[in-house]
């Protein structure tokens, strides 16, 4: 099996720094994807409530057999359950659906600036950690501006922030943020979500002929030694082992400079919704 690092985070606990993300996995193929997932060697499991797929999760676990401390299992409170105790609700049935008594990573999934509950929702994320339901608490897709009022508002910083971060898009004044404040970056859409053609740029291309792997192996590696953590998501056996195979192997300074040099640093990279937009 695979030996994944593991990151120490604010919180005292270590994650997996690189896991398994079930996104767009439909909730009647989530068992099946994460059992293979498990059963291949990944341990960091990260859902969301808006996934609909919970249930699947929480029976993949159920039936693995691996012991409860050995998993790492993210989810996440959505937009419309930010205000008043909705929160404590929410992560409630969250855990019901995944069968567990806690989750090691619970994330509020957008601040939703125009309804702007996103600071009370993390107060109310720092209940749920004080009582015992998520054992690290963080944030996602939150820019500094975001994650200077939370931390202003509670004196709390997030374990992490989890963002949009891909060689397009790679949110240069988040990592900043999140290194000057002992905050850890994870990463969704770390392939760009196979929106623009990111395997045929030649930095990705020819690293990938170098080292004898593939540009996804290549991707994946860039984020993991810039220190970010990542869950790719395949419904793909073959794929989910290629992903978790990326250890072998490290990019030259170069390679990665090159990678690096991807992003056109205007904001045009970006393939998902933006954080201001998003309510």
């Amino acid at each position: 099996m695979t030996s994944v690092p593991r990151i120490a985070l604010n919180s005292g606990h270590r994650i997996p720094q690189l896991g398994f993300g079930v996104f767009q996995i439909p909730p009647a193929e989530a068992e099946e994807a994460v059992t293979s997932a498990l059963e291949l060697g990944y341990r960091h499991i990260d859902t969301a409530a808006i996934y609909g797929n919970e249930d699947g999760v929480g029976a993949a676990i159920a039936h693995s057999g691996i012991p409860r401390e050995e998993l790492f299992v993210t989810t996440k409170l959505w937009n419309d359950k930010q205000a008043g105790d909705a929160p404590h609700d929410a992560i409630r049935a969250s855990l019901e659906k995944l069968g567990l008594q806690y989750v090691d990573l619970y994330l509020t999934h957008w601040p939703t600036p125009e309804k702007d509950t996103f600071s009370h929702a993390w107060e109310k994320l720092i209940e749920i950690r004080d009582a015992g339901l998520s054992r690290s608490i963080g944030v996602s897709n939150h820019l500094p501006e975001h994650l200077d009022r939370i931390v202003k508002d509670t004196g709390v910083t997030p374990a992490v922030d989890q963002i949009e971060l891909h060689p397009a898009h790679q949110q240069s004044d988040v990592l900043a943020w999140a290194s000057e404040h002992g905050m850890h970056i994870e990463s969704w859409g770390p392939l760009g979500q196979g929106k623009y053609p990111l395997f045929e740029t030649p930095a990705v291309a020819e690293a990938a002929a170098s080292h004898e792997v593939s540009p996804a192996q290549v991707v994946l590696r860039w984020n993991l030694q810039r220190g970010i953590i990542v869950f790719p998501k395949s419904s793909h056996r073959e794929r989910m082992a290629q992903n978790l195979d990326v250890f072998g192997f490290e990019l030259t300074a170069d390679e990665v400079s090159r990678i690096d040099a991807l992003d056109p640093g205007d904001g045009s990279g970006r393939v998902g919704g933006h954080p201001l937009e998003v309510n």
